[in-house]
């Protein structure tokens, strides 16, 4: 496959789409396989290792099938810089061009209100900075709900120091956003930018994104909506007048993040000057990444209504034999306007980092907290603003990937695990 058929599949019925076959793999592997060490039996400490399973798809999701087939195609004719008038340079911009169209009709979108961050957190800091100095004469306040992504509030945190303002906004103890207070927040006089986070991405309640952004037009103020949970799952929210969103947690490749700026809204970019995607943000792309994340995109946002008809119903089942079975836990999030994917619950007397490492061993890889600020060993803020529980907390995030029969065995293994710790610490008789 080259990177000319890459082109056609941009635009090719979902189910047209060949998956890699062997050969497309073995063509870009740089060393032989060793066919001894292929066929050499498992050590008895592999014997005996659990499966694996992999739950934490909040984080990233395994790279999709597209998404692999598509970036080893386009490694032939992306290489070049599609800057540049050459013949190669041409290649790689058609590939660009219609991986910015493909991601524009997933999104619903103009093709040039698109542009292609090296991440999704280089696209947060961009859409914060680059809105808040778009609107500078109208002042210098970021209003925000206070469960934001930490990209987002680090963000703000820039902001102050530079002598802004920033305004969180509180959510109730299921995560929902006060509409009231956001209202009366928005329409102070200078605020320059206001935002949402779409779904939380820890405990997967949804934001009532549209409500938030008709108080948002009524009082002049654009609003920006991270919908990196969203984007490729379910439907993306109206209203907003800036959008981010993150390749690896729809199966696309790590290191390519989307920075969607509508047309009309006042917005500057924040880095030094650069020519590149009209100027919202610097430096050279991976353009294979690129184009395997745009192929990807097409292929989740075709599938995610089945994806989520399958996981909802598990998502249910982990919450509800969660608190049955488990004693001193709450299951956190909001019970019905949640993500199809993604239930969080904390364990109390157990420590989340201690649960971690006892579910790892079983095989379960699952988050704790705040995925993105777990390693400052600080409870999670979005927990905190909750006011729910945060001691012994797991997020289980599934993807197309997970099984029924995976569920099935974290949900009959968790019980046991949480009691042993518990029984370690010397918590017995619950």
């Amino acid at each position: 496959m080259t990177g000319w058929t890459v082109l056609g599949s941009l635009s090719a019925p979902i189910g047209e789409i060949p998956t890699p076959g062997r050969d497309s793999v073995a063509a870009v592997s740089p060393t032989p396989v060793n066919q001894d060490m292929a066929t050499a039996a498992p050590t008895p400490a592999h014997q005996d290792a659990p499966t694996p399973v992999y739950l934490d798809a909040a984080t990233a999701v395994p790279l999709h099938p597209v998404a692999r087939q598509a970036l080893l195609a386009a490694l032939d004719d992306g290489w070049a810089d599609p800057a540049r008038l050459y013949t190669q340079a041409r290649r790689a911009r058609q590939l660009l061009d219609a991986a910015r169209e493909a991601t524009a009709e997933t999104l619903g979108v103009r093709a040039d209100e698109v542009s292609f961050t090296p991440s999704g957190t280089t696209a947060a800091h961009a859409a914060v900075l680059g809105g808040l100095a778009g609107r500078r004469r109208a002042g210098a306040t970021l209003v925000h709900s206070a469960i934001e992504h930490s990209a987002v509030l680090h963000a703000a945190e820039r902001h102050v120091a530079g002598g802004g303002t920033a305004h969180a906004v509180a959510v109730d103890r299921l995560g929902r956003l006060d509409l009231t207070v956001w209202a009366e927040a928005v329409r102070t006089p200078g605020v320059a930018l206001a935002a949402l986070i779409a779904a939380s991405h820890e405990v997967g309640t949804v934001q009532p994104v549209a409500a938030a952004a008709e108080l948002c037009a009524g009082s002049g103020v654009p609003l920006y909506v991270d919908a990196a949970q969203v984007v490729g799952r379910t439907a993306v929210p109206q209203g907003w007048s800036v959008l981010t969103a993150s390749a690896h947690k729809w199966g696309g490749p790590p290191g390519v993040g989307l920075l969607v700026v509508r047309k009309g809204t006042r917005w500057e970019s924040p880095w030094p000057a650069d020519e590149r995607e009209s100027g919202r943000t610097p430096g050279v792309l991976n353009l294979p990444a690129v184009v395997a994340a745009a192929a990807s995109l097409r292929a989740a946002a075709a599938d995610a209504a089945t994806q989520a008809a399958r996981l909802t119903p598990l998502v249910d089942r982990i919450r509800a034999r969660v608190a049955a079975e488990v004693p001193d836990v709450e299951v956190v999030g909001h019970p019905t306007d949640r993500l199809p994917h993604l239930v969080t619950f904390s364990c109390l007397y157990v420590d989340g980092e201690v649960l971690l490492h006892a579910l790892d061993r079983r095989g379960f890889a699952v988050s704790s907290g705040s995925s993105c600020t777990s390693s400052t060993l600080r409870p999670s803020h979005v927990l905190e603003a909750m006011g729910v529980l945060s001691h012994g907390n797991v997020r289980v995030s599934l993807h197309r990937e997970t099984t029924e029969a995976d569920v099935e065995r974290f949900l009959a293994e968790l019980p046991g695990i949480v009691a042993g710790l518990r029984a370690e610490a010397g918590v017995v008789g619950l």
